[in-house]
C-alpha cells in the first residue's frame, strides 16, 4: 500500500500529461519544490538557495514552462542589474483530489497547482453508500467539474483515513477491512493514483504547503474538529508521538451544545445571540484554550518552536477570536488560525500527489 509521502522510485517513465507516470531529475523536483513553498521568486534566489548553476536553473525552467507547470511574472525593474522576473507556478498546471472521512460525510475537494480549492462537496455517508460507484463515483463529479483538457493534468488522488479507533460504523462499512483494496478499486475505476495518509498529519501537512504555516519549519500545530489533535513539525517533517492526542473538547462538544439552543456553529457571533449562548461559547473556549496552552508549556519544555498553527473547519471568526485569547495567554508564541478552512483535511489529502510527483522526497 503506497502511504504518503509515496517512494519516488515508484515513478517509471517520462510522458506528456500529468495522468501518466513520470520521472523527473532530483534539480527538477528541487526547483519544483521551492517554487512550491515560494511565490514570485527569481532565477537568481533559486540559484542562491538550491547551489544548482545559472545554466542548469534555465534549462529546468524552460523544461517547466513547455509542460505549463511554471509561469513568469512582469519583470522587475528599478534595480541595480538587469531586471528579475519572477517564477511561480502555474495555478492550472497541475490538480489534484483529495477525500477526508468526517463525522458524517465524505469531503471531496478539488485544488489546484497552488492548492485554491476549485471544487469542494460534502457526501453524507448514505448517499456515498448507496450511490452507483460509490466513493468513486463521487471523486468522478469532482473531475467533471474540470475542463476536459485538464483532465490530463490530475496529479492523483489522496485519501485522509482517520484511526481505526475513532472512526464511525459508516465510515468502517464505507472503507472496509482493507485499505488496499479500496485504494486498488479508485485507481482501477479512475485510472489515476491514490494515496493514504492519516487524516490530521494530511490536514497539517496542507497548512505546510499551502496555509498559514507555509514559511514555518518548525512549528506546533492543532486540529480542531469534533475533538482536539495535534502534531509537532520539526525541520518540516511531522511528528505524531506514541499516541494520538485527543480530548472531548473539540467543535462536537460545542456543536452539541449549541443545538440545544436551536443554533449552528455559524450563528457565533451574531450581535442578537442570547447572554446564556455568548457564556456558554465562552466556557467552552477558555476550557479549550487551556487544554492547547498546556500542551504547547509542556512541549516547550523540551522543543523550541515560536508558532502554533490551529487548523478547523469552524467559521473563520470563530479561529481567529480562539487563536487571539491563547496568544494573550503566551504572548511570546504566535497562533496562528489555518487559512485552509474549507475542508483541511481533504485538502491536505489533495497535497499528496504533488509531493510524490514534485517535490524532493
Amino acid at each position: 500500500m503506497r502511504f504518503a509521502p509515496p517512494n519516488p522510485l515508484r515513478i517509471a517513465d517520462r510522458a506528456s500529461g500529468l495522468n501518466a507516470p513520470t520521472v523527473r531529475s532530483y534539480n527538477e523536483r528541487l526547483v519544483l519544490s521551492l517554487l512550491l513553498q515560494n511565490t514570485g521568486i527569481s532565477r537568481l534566489a533559486i540559484g542562491e538557495t538550491t547551489g544548482l548553476s545559472a545554466q542548469t536553473i534555465s534549462v529546468i525552467v524552460r523544461s517547466l514552462e513547455q509542460e505549463g507547470l511554471v509561469s513568469k511574472g512582469e519583470a522587475q525593474r528599478g534595480r541595480v542589474g538587469p531586471p528579475a522576473i519572477p517564477l511561480s507556478l502555474n495555478p492550472k498546471g497541475a490538480f489534484s483530489v483529495g477525500v477526508s472521512f468526517g463525522e458524517s460525510a465524505v469531503n471531496v475537494a478539488l485544488i489546484n497547482f497552488i492548492g485554491q480549492v476549485q471544487y469542494h462537496a460534502a457526501h453524507p455517508y448514505p448517499t456515498v453508500q448507496e450511490s452507483l460507484g460509490g466513493l468513486a463515483a463521487k471523486i468522478e463529479q469532482g473531475l467533471l467539474t474540470l475542463p476536459p483538457a485538464s483532465r490530463a493534468r490530475v496529479a492523483g488522488i489522496g485519501l485522509a483515513v482517520p484511526d481505526e479507533a475513532s472512526t464511525s460504523k459508516h465510515l468502517k462499512a464505507l472503507l472496509g477491512d482493507d485499505l488496499a483494496e479500496l485504494q486498488a478499486s479508485i485507481e482501477g475505476k479512475l485510472n489515476l493514483s491514490a494515496y493514504i495518509q492519516n487524516d490530521i498529519t494530511a490536514a497539517a501537512g496542507g497548512e505546510s504547503l499551502f496555509g498559514a504555516a507555509r514559511s514555518l519549519s518548525d512549528f506546533l500545530f492543532f486540529y480542531l474538529g469534533s475533538r482536539l489533535h495535534s502534531r509537532l513539525i520539526l525541520n518540516y517533517q511531522i511528528h505524531s508521538g506514541r499516541t494520538d492526542l485527543s480530548h472531548d473538547i473539540g467543535l462536537l462538544r460545542l456543536r452539541k451544545s449549541l443545538e440545544e439552543h436551536g443554533l449552528a456553529l455559524d450563528a457565533l457571533g451574531s450581535a442578537t445571540l442570547h447572554p446564556t449562548v455568548d457564556d456558554l461559547y465562552n466556557r467552552w473556549r477558555a476550557t479549550c484554550c487551556h487544554m492547547i496552552i498546556g500542551s504547547v508549556r509542556s512541549l516547550l519544555r523540551f522543543v523550541s518552536f515560536k508558532s502554533v498553527v490551529v487548523s478547523s473547519y469552524a467559521p473563520t471568526g470563530l479561529g481567529q477570536d480562539l487563536c487571539s485569547h491563547l496568544h494573550e495567554e503566551l504572548p511570546d508564541v504566535d497562533f496562528l488560525f489555518g487559512s485552509t478552512s474549507i475542508a483541511p483535511k481533504a485538502v491536505g489529502a489533495a497535497s499528496l500527489p504533488y509531493h510524490s510527483r514534485f517535490m524532493v522526497q
